[in-house]
């Protein structure tokens, strides 16, 4: 186990501080590699999304034409029986 020392010299202090300033700087660069893969995630799901929208909006036009198609042979079937 380390044993704490009681006193800090300059010399102690400024090799904590550039030990602290190298782990900030490692820490920010995995930040920016985060945000990086972050953007790449939305512009993922963001195109997914678009697939889907276009999916559901085909599959709309496509049922309503057949229940108009539909309605139109019921009409012609009802027509022609009277």
């Amino acid at each position: 186990m380390h044993v704490m020392r009681e006193s800090w010299t300059d010399a102690r202090l400024d090799d904590f501080r550039a030990e602290v300033d190298r782990r900030f700087e490692r820490v920010e660069d995995e930040i920016r590699e985060l945000r990086g893969d972050v953007k790449e995630l939305r512009s993922e799901m963001k195109a997914g999304f678009e697939a889907v929208n276009r999916t559901m909006i085909h599959g709309f036009i496509a049922l309503s034409a057949a229940y108009v198609a539909g309605f139109a042979a019921l009409v012609g079937l009802f027509a022609t029986q009277l």
